[in-house]
């Protein structure tokens, strides 16, 4: 279910960055105003199935349990008025979230695989709202800022930033 707090539809026509794992996708709006909460959806699991991606016991080859479709559903509707996507997973393989969402939208929604622009692993839980808006910069072709060496960022204003 969408976070009740956050508005989805404030992603038409902007670029986004979306953090996905299997429980919990945070959607970053890359022209989002300081101090803007993004907007999140969170996989509805009653039974706590999406606690852990594999079960061991009594499952000797490992295999996954079925990826919940409604909640892919739900990703998906909300990246589909987005301009352009940026994927963040963790994970490797069949533990990527990210990567089952891409299989799940080239498969059900072609026109929200067609904005994606790159899916990229990153430990998303260690990331911090700057360093998701530098790969959001990186991915999208935006020039970074300069560090203007004083704690700033920006471009050089006088003579002496130079």
């Amino acid at each position: 279910m969408a976070d009740a707090g956050a508005d989805t539809g404030a992603l038409r026509g902007k670029r986004v960055v979306a953090a996905i794992d299997f429980r919990h996708t945070i959607f970053y709006a890359t022209d989002a105003a300081p101090g803007e909460r993004p907007a999140s959806v969170v996989a509805n699991d009653p039974k706590g199935y999406y606690h852990k991606v594999s079960h061991r016991a009594g499952n000797p080859r490992g295999t996954y349990e079925p990826d919940s479709q409604e909640y892919w559903r739900e990703i998906s509707d909300a990246l589909a008025p987005a301009a352009s996507i940026l994927l963040l997973g963790h994970g490797q393989g069949r533990a990527n979230a990210s990567h089952h969402f891409v299989t799940y939208v080239e498969e059900h929604r072609p026109e929200v695989a067609a904005k994606i622009v790159a899916d990229v692993r990153v430990d998303i839980d260690a990331l911090t709202d700057e360093q998701v808006f530098r790969l959001a910069q990186l991915h999208f072709g935006d020039e970074p800022l300069q560090d203007l060496g004083d704690g700033r960022w920006g471009e050089p204003t006088t003579l002496q930033d130079r």
